[in-house]
């Protein structure tokens, strides 16, 4: 449990470090009130609040993010909506209503945009616009953006310092506009799109209208980040080809619009090295992984750690696993996959009957291979993160086979905790895949039959090889960590403040404001 306590953003000078502003639909606390008057504080489950929260105690970071529950609106009442000090960062609930939250995030944000960028629609069927969505449009998904963005705008207006705004992901996508139609060119914006940004023809889903609109508003930002160059390169490609005035000029990562330049660089999200090695030696982790290894003893380990959503290719995941006993019957009572899935909207049709498909299949297995003493598949369902993270201790192979994946850290925290020299069978179509290439099996997330191959040849590979190319993926996630992902952002957005510094003379030198961040 975290204390609370008040402490208004600094809205004067006195302070040279820069204000890192994070806008996100999710924040990273959760609160649930008490019968005596305090909250239990819980540390959100998602990968965006584990990655950010862990740097923002040590960086002047003002977090603006949605109410979710019962009790953050009733935190944030309590506290007459200001921002309050919560795990060393300044947390801010924006309250939009329930009927305007729905509109924006469970039609539009989820399962609109998502479906788009992950190019998952089925096409003849779905999706529909209709007059509900528009409506969902207007009234839910701008116009949350524009509370996002005027509750900013209030807070940072009148800051005596360098102020650097970093949106998260496509819940967002219209603040830039709106920011900068309240802010104009003081601050810095710098969205992040943490998901895959397609080639331009999905985006022909969207009504003209909603998908310019997108588009100009990120051109309002100073940067665009993006998990990869081809995420990028496709921005790029996209408002060249949508919008009139946007021109590359040949560039592969910057468009210029409305005579300013673009930049779309990549900074791949990565995980909290310290945080998890730590974690590795707490002892609910070794209670975990002792349960674990008595339960797949003297069975090799596949292992699969995903949400539950389609993108993540459970059910070809699965049926390789089936091609693998049928080709390689030596593996039959020899090898166990566990599969641990963090079941994700299941508000969503789609989610709902993709998670029954998952148990179908899963049992279709077990039932055809399985014996009184050897289940072939074992799924354990529910968000366990110190669960998850003891069985990556133990795998032999690590299967992360998504359809398209922004970067996917399963494969990056597997590298990092793993104690069996694990082979990691990863998905081409996978961001990590950028990095983590040259030392994994690369498969199609839409061949099985490769699949099944590339299990079967991490479970009977030499030893050496597997340790060599254990040692070389644990070096590259050890080296480019979390901390660099975020670094890498705010000295880009300092970078170009500097540059804003060299025309008025009366600002803080480069050096004082980047010695402020270090």
């Amino acid at each position: 449990m975290f204390v609370t306590t008040s402490k208004a953003v600094e809205t004067q000078g006195g302070n040279d470090e820069p204000l890192i502003v994070i806008a996100s639909n999710r924040g990273p606390f959760s609160f649930k009130a008490q019968k005596d008057g305090t909250y239990i504080t819980k540390r959100s489950p998602g990968g965006l609040a584990t990655a950010l929260a862990a740097l923002a105690a040590s960086r002047d970071v003002l977090w603006v993010a949605a109410a979710l529950s019962k009790g953050d609106h009733q935190w944030a009442e309590e506290h007459n909506d200001e921002p309050q000090e919560v795990g060393g960062i300044q947390l801010k609930f924006v309250r939009p209503t329930k009927k305007a939250y729905e509109r924006y995030y469970n039609v539009i944000s989820n399962p609109l945009l998502w479906f788009i960028q992950h190019q998952l629609w089925d096409y003849p069927r779905k999706p529909s616009i209709t007059s509900e969505t528009w409506k969902a449009w207007e009234r839910g998904y701008v116009a949350i953006n524009q509370l996002f963005a005027e509750t900013i705008a209030d807070l940072v207006e009148h800051v005596n310092r360098p102020v650097i705004i970093l949106p998260q992901d496509y819940h967002l996508y219209m603040m830039p506009q709106f920011l900068r139609d309240r802010l104009g060119f003081n601050v810095q914006i710098q969205p992040f799109v943490h998901i895959p940004w397609p080639s331009p023809d999905a985006w022909r889903i969207l009504p003209l209208e909603m998908r310019n609109r997108i588009l100009i508003s990120l051109l309002q930002s100073d940067r665009v980040g993006f998990q990869t160059k081809r995420d990028g390169f496709n921005f790029v490609q996209t408002c060249r080809f949508y919008l009139q005035d946007a021109h590359s000029h040949g560039s592969r990562d910057s468009i210029h619009f409305e005579g300013r330049k673009v930049s779309a660089p990549s900074y791949p999200i990565s995980v909290d090295v310290k945080a998890l090695e730590t974690m590795m030696e707490e002892p609910e982790t070794k209670m975990f992984r002792e349960q674990i290894r008595n339960f797949v003893m003297g069975h090799q380990v596949i292992l699969r750690i995903d949400r539950v959503e389609p993108s993540k290719n459970i059910l070809r995941g699965l049926e390789a696993f089936r091609t693998l006993l049928e080709r390689h019957p030596e593996h039959v009572n020899h090898v166990q996959m566990l599969a641990l899935l963090v079941p994700s909207r299941m508000e969503v049709d789609e989610y709902q009957s993709y998670l029954q498909e998952i148990m179908a299949i899963a049992g279709m297995i077990n039932a055809e291979y399985g014996d009184g003493d050897w289940e072939p598949v074992r799924i354990l369902l529910g968000n366990n993160y110190r669960r998850a993270m003891a069985a990556m201790q133990l795998y032999d192979v690590l299967l992360v086979n998504p359809i398209a994946d922004g970067m996917n850290l399963v494969a990056k925290e597997g590298a990092l905790v793993n104690q069996n020299d694990g082979v990691i069978v990863l998905s081409e179509h996978a961001g990590a895949f950028y990095e983590l290439g040259d030392h994994v099996l690369s498969v199609s997330p839409f061949d099985i039959f490769s699949t099944a191959e590339a299990l079967h040849q991490g479970l009977t590979m030499t030893l050496s090889e597997r340790r060599e190319r254990a040692e070389a993926l644990r070096a590259k996630v050890q080296k480019n960590d979390v901390q660099r992902w975020f670094y890498d952002q705010v000295e880009d957005a300092l970078e170009a403040l500097s540059s804003q510094d060299k025309n008025d003379s009366t600002s803080e030198t480069p050096e004082a404001i980047k010695s402020a961040l270090s």
